[in-house]
């Protein structure tokens, strides 16, 4: 078992971690992002393009069911380190590929080495006391939407520009110096607490949907919220390009999002505190309000920074306050929870991209608000139920 760790080792391993996670999230947004513009521009089926892009979802939903679990059972910050070295050379065999095939693949090997910010969300948790945990995650958490916040205002600008093979390598370059820093700067933890073989630790993970109520509650908030945040994030750039602004300004609309990172960071806090269940209600109908000042976004943009704030807000206090009741409830289990949770959290996104492209396509922005709205409806409904049927 590995020597205990001081506080002050434990406090500079969280600020790594809260760097790694800021500048890892935009990397890997930055390179989805010049990759779809580069696939939208060279390929001569809008097919080929939607494929490039379900094969990073596909990787990242395997890579949540099948590699983020394995924290429970090895070292995280080997495998974390692993991670970003074969993460790495993905972006390098993208930089340099000149079929179609080779894209995919090493597309779709992204997607599944990106949940890397898991592992670390787990690490995390696991540094510091019970008492302590939802602060840490909210630490990581913050990096993490600062970091997609950096990603939109670059992609932004790259998606105006050119270079995307550029984009590629210098990402890879700058995995590299992450992994290397991570070595040195991160303590290793004691054991891992389940000692299995993997069939053992895949069952295990099925078992936690069963058993864990506050995962599958926590997970309905996750699909419900993440619903509606990728509502408002796949469409925005519809009406907003209508108006005739370039994809460089429609990113400086990502800055009113930093409301999520300072969100992220308090709830964590707050969940600490015993707060847990009224910071979601709480946020849930902030949630729901949001969309209001969000559907004037053709007329005021003003409205909509105002409704963006609410809603990133929102959003990262009930993502931290789930991830920290979650790990309270099962300590032993940290990474399969998190992946789990993140299974919940994925389902959402997708199926509120899925429903605001097809609300925009037939009904235009005003049913595309109301799809949001609705997702939210629905998510401060069941906090509703929940709390009544907890007294």
């Amino acid at each position: 078992m590995a020597d205990p760790i001081s506080q002050s080792a434990v406090a500079n391993a969280l600020e790594t971690v809260y760097l790694f996670s800021k500048l890892l999230l935009s990397t890997c947004l930055i390179a989805y992002d010049a990759g779809n513009s580069t696939f939208a521009r060279k390929t001569p089926r809008r097919q080929s393009a939607n494929g490039a892009n379900e094969l990073k979802a596909v990787g990242y939903a395997a890579g949540l069911l099948f590699l983020v679990p394995l924290g429970d059972v090895v070292n995280r910050k080997h495998l974390a380190i692993a991670q970003l070295l074969l993460l790495a050379a993905a972006l390098i065999l993208v930089g340099f590929a000149n079929r179609w095939i080779i894209l995919l693949i090493a597309l779709l090997f992204i997607g599944l080495m990106a949940v890397v910010v898991q592992i670390v969300v787990a690490y995390a948790a696991a540094l510091v006391p019970v008492q302590q945990r939802g602060k840490a995650v909210g630490m990581v958490t913050s990096g993490v939407v600062l970091g997609i916040l950096l990603a939109r205002l670059t992609s932004g600008v790259i998606a105006d520009l050119t270079g995307w093979r550029a984009v590629y390598l210098s990402s890879a370059g700058l995995m590299l110096l992450m992994a290397g820093v991570l070595s040195r700067a991160l303590p290793s933890l004691s054991r891992p607490p389940l000692n299995a073989s993997y069939p053992t630790l895949m069952r295990s993970v099925l078992r936690l949907f069963i058993t864990e109520h506050t995962l599958r509650i926590r997970g309905v908030f996750a699909l419900l919220i993440f619903a509606a945040f990728s509502v408002l994030w796949t469409s925005m750039v519809l009406p907003l390009s209508a108006q005739g602004l370039s994809h460089t300004r429609i990113g400086l609309f990502g800055l009113a999002g930093i409301a999520g990172a300072l969100a992220a960071s308090k709830a964590g806090r707050w969940a600490d505190r015993g707060a847990g269940q009224r910071t979601t209600g709480l946020s849930l109908a902030l949630l729901l309000f949001a969309w209001l000042p969000i559907a004037y976004a053709q007329t005021s943009l003003l409205l909509l920074i105002v409704g963006i704030i609410m809603l990133d807000f929102a959003v990262q206090a009930v993502h931290v306050t789930n991830q920290s009741l979650i790990f309270a409830a099962r300590p032993d289990a940290q990474s399969r929870l998190v992946g789990a949770y993140m299974c919940f959290y994925s389902t959402g996104s997708a199926l509120g991209a899925v429903v605001a492209t097809q609300c925009y396509a037939l009904w235009g922005w005003y049913a595309v608000c109301l799809a949001g709205a609705a997702f939210s409806a629905l998510a401060l409904l069941f906090w509703l139920w929940q709390q009544k049927a907890a007294l």
